[in-house]
């Protein structure tokens, strides 16, 4: 028996997990998953849809995105990819600060 301290963490939800989720149709899950290519759910042996805690991650902020703020598709997808180059250029911004306090640390050494 499993107290309350030992629960089993789920890794793999359904689609009718989420559609209960967030109260939505099954039929729209399957349909984001076409209009936005992140979201790309495994398939079991099966061949049923399983999601991973990263996909409703992405599928919460979809949701959000549509449902909540009332963008359009369009106009989420634009969020995305603004996010994506965002997100992009915070890594590339902290690779050339590590690389110019390496190249300092060199200088004061010479």
């Amino acid at each position: 028996m499993l107290t309350e301290t030992h629960q089993i963490e789920k890794i793999y939800f359904t689609i009718g997990e989420v559609a209960d989720m967030f109260d939505v149709n099954t039929s729209l899950i399957r349909f984001w998953e076409k209009e936005f290519p992140q979201l790309q759910p495994r398939k079991n042996a099966r061949g049923n849809r399983v999601y991973t805690k990263k996909d409703l991650e992405l599928f919460r902020k979809i949701h959000h995105l549509v449902k909540e703020r009332g963008y359009t598709l369009e106009g989420a997808k634009q969020a995305f990819k603004q996010s994506g180059n965002a997100h992009q250029k915070s890594i590339v911004v902290e690779r050339l600060m590590r690389i110019k306090a390496e190249l300092l640390t060199i200088q004061s050494r010479l």
